[in-house]
């Protein structure tokens, strides 16, 4: 009998419109505006105390909260505020109560109940053009890659006179540039000439002094541009890579003039984690355990925090083996005992250098420095009565380990002595997204918010829904029944491509709006193919249910080529865009697909339980209805 789908096809539909429909109701719980309360590092725990402190600030200032908690691991809080235009003088508030060493970062609590969120159902990420996300502007130091750039110069000078057996005294003043003194002026012309050998991008200057003969040596001004073009570039990079290792979906990271960087990441809800990833210089530094006998000013001294000797210090050589920047991959792993661990793997270059300094040095032990900039906070009252807030850079130096060097080592080996396998994950996680070639500082943090991306979600929202009333309007008063079927469907695949959005985890942008709006278009379309389709075979004069089987049969061919087309234009579209393109693109392409499952499969379903399995003499499609004897 035509016109009939058997049972089997009609609860296949049922059940898939159930999912989409389950799926998208995650939708219809906002999310609240929250504050996220963290550590500095992942070891430290946030306890009642803590939060108390938090609350009580809240308290005094007037700012409305709720449902405040701490997750099981102890690392965040989380405090639910009443009122989204008090996010930031709440954020303000809290971080001065709690002074440094805490990270209160800006979020978006979900409320999706849990007989959603149980099987996996989460609202829809808007972005930041919309609501949810942040927005990040780091300054980087271009100063301390210089600084940098400069002790390496020191020590590769140290390493070359003492191979040619030059002797000097070389060292770097408060300026940071290299100052090297000779006992005659012999020695400082063979000094000169091997240093313009080894570092020509230094400027060397002859200074004489009474009883020295001197070499101060500084970097041009083109070479500190390019120090500090590499540094940004280097650290873009950089945090492209931290970016992708969070996962975020459509992040936007890009520079902005001489040395700040732009990161976007809509939908993300730990904004604090990401502050934490983002701006952490995690750094390491391999260097020599000093002999007892060196002289004070080639060693340095650190605290010494392995689990085994805690309390105790070190003193390090000056002169560095190799740093972080020379790591290639990095996995946290657990020792033959337990004991977290990191294995990391050296670039070629890095592997050569460890291993001729290893091979040196065998039975002597390697400290493994983890260097990390840290900030104290200071408030300074302004002219004009305000304070502001002002963040003094430090760095953090402990030694991670000590180990004694039985043989040469490679490119590959363990770094051990962590406090916890969150600090072996951390770690491995920043050196693994490459080291930051110099500090980064936030100097601006936002949450695009409901309050300020509302006038286009209102207005995105607008525009579907004038869409969706005009194609409405005009398909049932054209198309009268069928009209109906089409309009029906057309909410089937809005709600469809809703949820497989929100199961993808994409991010609705204004461009994907835009996207939606035109999945609107090109849905109804592919109905009105088909209605025209069957209404021509009623003009040629087949039966209703003759027609009905004709008019989808040849209008389907036609209906898969024009939307294949369009999605092989959106999957480039996705391939070779970026941000807002990309939104677009990949709302077109869920959107192509939702509504060829609707417009054909649906509608037809549809037509089928209206004038399938009977005799039928007229049909509602508009114009010209088929009257027949026979049906």
């Amino acid at each position: 009998m035509l016109n009939k789908y058997p049972l089997w096809k009609y609860l296949l539909l049922v059940f898939v419109l159930f999912l989409g429909g389950f799926y998208a109701a995650a939708n219809l719980y906002a999310p609240d505006p929250a504050l996220q309360v963290t550590g500095e590092n992942s070891a430290q725990l946030i306890d009642a105390s803590t939060l108390q402190r938090a609350l009580t600030a809240l308290e005094d200032k007037g700012i409305a909260h709720f449902d405040e908690t701490i997750d099981e691991n102890g690392r965040n809080a989380l405090i639910r505020l009443r009122d989204v235009d008090q996010q930031l003088v709440a954020q303000a508030t809290v971080s001065r109560a709690l002074g440094d060493g805490y990270i209160v970062a800006l979020n978006l609590a979900p409320t999706t109940p849990s007989w959603l969120s149980d099987y996996g159902a989460q609202p829809m990420k808007l972005g930041l053009d919309l609501s949810g996300g942040v927005h990040f502007k780091l300054e980087v130091d271009v100063d301390a890659a210089v600084e940098r750039r400069m002790e390496f110069y020191l020590n590769d000078t140290k390493r070359v006179l003492r191979e040619e057996r030059v002797r000097g005294l070389v060292s770097q003043d408060s300026n940071g540039r290299l100052e090297a003194r000779f006992n005659s002026e012999e020695l400082r012309e063979q000094a000169r000439a091997l240093m313009a050998q080894n570092s020509p991008e230094l400027v060397l200057d002859r200074v004489d002094e009474a009883d020295s003969w001197n070499i101060v040596a500084t970097l041009s001004e083109q070479k500190i541009k390019e120090i500090a073009d590499y540094s940004v570039s280097q650290n873009l990079t950089t945090l492209r890579n931290r970016v992708n290792e969070l996962g975020v979906s459509e992040p936007l990271v890009q520079r902005q003039g001489q040395r700040r960087i732009v990161v976007e990441l809509p939908g993300i809800q730990d904004t604090a984690e990401a502050k934490r990833i983002l701006g952490k210089v995690a750094n390491l530094e391999f260097r020599l355990v000093a002999r007892s006998d060196a002289p004070a000013a080639d060693k340095q001294r650190f605290e010494y925090r392995s689990p085994d000797r805690a309390g105790m210090t070190e003193w390090l050589e000056r002169e560095l083996i190799i740093t972080g920047e020379r790591v290639s991959s990095a996995q946290s792993n657990f020792d033959q005992n337990g004991q977290p661990v990191v294995n990391i793997g050296l670039d070629s270059e890095g592997g050569v250098m460890m291993s001729r300094v290893t091979s040196r040095n065998v039975k002597r032990r390697m400290g493994v420095l983890f260097i990390e900039r840290k900030y104290r906070t200071r408030y300074e009252v302004q002219e004009d009565g305000t304070e502001a807030i002002v963040k003094i850079p430090y760095d953090e130096k402990k030694l991670l380990t000590a180990p004694v060097i039985n043989e040469a080592l490679g490119a590959n080996f363990q770094i051990s002595g962590l406090d916890s396998p969150l600090e072996a994950k951390e770690l491995a996680l920043m050196l693994r997204a490459g080291a930051l070639a110099a500090p980064v500082t936030f100097v601006e943090e936002r949450t695009v918010g409901p309050s300020l991306g509302a006038e286009n979600i209102r207005l995105g929202v607008k525009s579907v829904q004038i869409g969706l009333a005009l194609v409405a309007l005009f398909m049932v008063l054209y198309y009268r029944v069928f009209g109906i079927v089409a309009v029906v469907a057309l909410s089937l695949n809005l709600m469809l491509l809703i949820s497989v959005m929100s199961l993808l985890g994409a991010t609705l942008t204004l461009p994907g709006i835009a996207g939606i709006v035109l999945t609107v278009g090109m849905a109804v379309d592919a109905n009105v193919l088909i209605f025209s389709r069957i209404r021509e075979e009623l003009r040629n004069g087949l039966s209703p249910q003759m027609a009905i089987h004709a008019g989808y049969g040849r209008a389907v061919a036609t209906i898969l080529d024009a939307n294949i087309t369009t999605l092989i234009v959106a999957v480039i579209l996705y391939a070779v865009g970026t941000g807002p393109v990309k939104g677009f693109a990949v709302t077109l392409s869920v959107g192509i697909l939702t509504s060829m499952f609707t417009a054909i499969m649906c509608t037809r379903a549809m037509i089928n339980l209206i004038y399938g399995g009977r005799r039928v003499k007229t049909l509602s499609i508009g114009g010209n209805s088929a009257v027949t004897g026979e049906g």
